[in-house]
Order: C-alpha cells, then structure tokens, then sequence
C-alpha cells in the first residue's frame, strides 16, 4: 500500500492567506481556487472587485494543472505553438495561471487565480502553492 501527503484545513488556509496577500500587495482583484490532486475544490476566494467569471476560470485552471501535474501555462504554450489538436482535451482551464502544489514530490493539488494578466495570475498563485511546498 502506498501513501502519500493530503491537503488538510491548515495548509489550505496557508495557501489562501499567502496568494491573497501577493494579490492584495499588488491591488489586484483576482479569485483564488484550491483543488485536491483530483481537481475537485477545495477553497474559493472572490476578492472584492473580482469578476463573477473569473470564479469559474480560477477553479478550472487549477483543475487542469492538478490533473495534468503542470502548470496550467504548458497547456496554452502547446496550442499557441501550433498543437490545436489539444483543444478537444477535456479540459476547460488551458490558460496560464495555475500551478501544482508539490509535497515531497508528491502532487497534492493546485492553486488557480483569474482576475488579471495571465503572468500576474500565475505569480498569486505561485506565491499560494509555495507557501506549504516547493
């Protein structure tokens, strides 16, 4: 039988607290999702301001990026580099700004933001995953 680490409450609210402060440093009005290593969710956070859309964006980028054990980034660098055969993928969130959370190697989940650039997206969620992991 193998095992393997799991985000519990204390790292996910870890995670919410350090990408919110990155965005708020910045005045961004962004929304940051957590999903397990499955990409099923596991925190939402509207920031005031944030766009209605950029809720579902945020959960589906850190969806793809959990299921893909990527950032979501290397979905969109694939299509715009001409592989538009991976639109058909079943994933919803090929946008840059999701990152994995790792864990001794291991990835547990993933931090998705939506609200700003796709860089500045990324650079919340970044500031998310490392805050419990590599």
């Amino acid at each position: 039988m193998q095992t393997k680490p799991v985000l519990g409450l204390e790292e996910i609210d870890k995670i919410v607290a350090a990408a919110r402060a990155e965005a708020q440093k910045h005045g961004w009005a962004v929304v940051i999702s957590v999903v397990d290593d499955g990409g099923h969710p596991l925190a939402l956070v509207r920031l005031d301001g944030a766009s209605p859309a950029s809720a579902y964006i945020a959960t589906e980028k850190a969806r793809t990026s959990a299921l893909g054990r990527r950032e979501s980034k290397a979905y969109e660098d694939m299509i715009n580099g001409g592989r538009t055969a991976f639109l058909s993928a079943p994933l919803a969130g090929t946008l840059e700004g999701a990152v994995p959370v790792l864990v001794d190697g291991h990835v547990v989940g993933a931090v998705g933001v939506s609200g700003v650039k796709s860089e500045q997206d990324a650079q919340v969620a970044k500031a998310g995953a490392h805050s419990i992991g590599a």
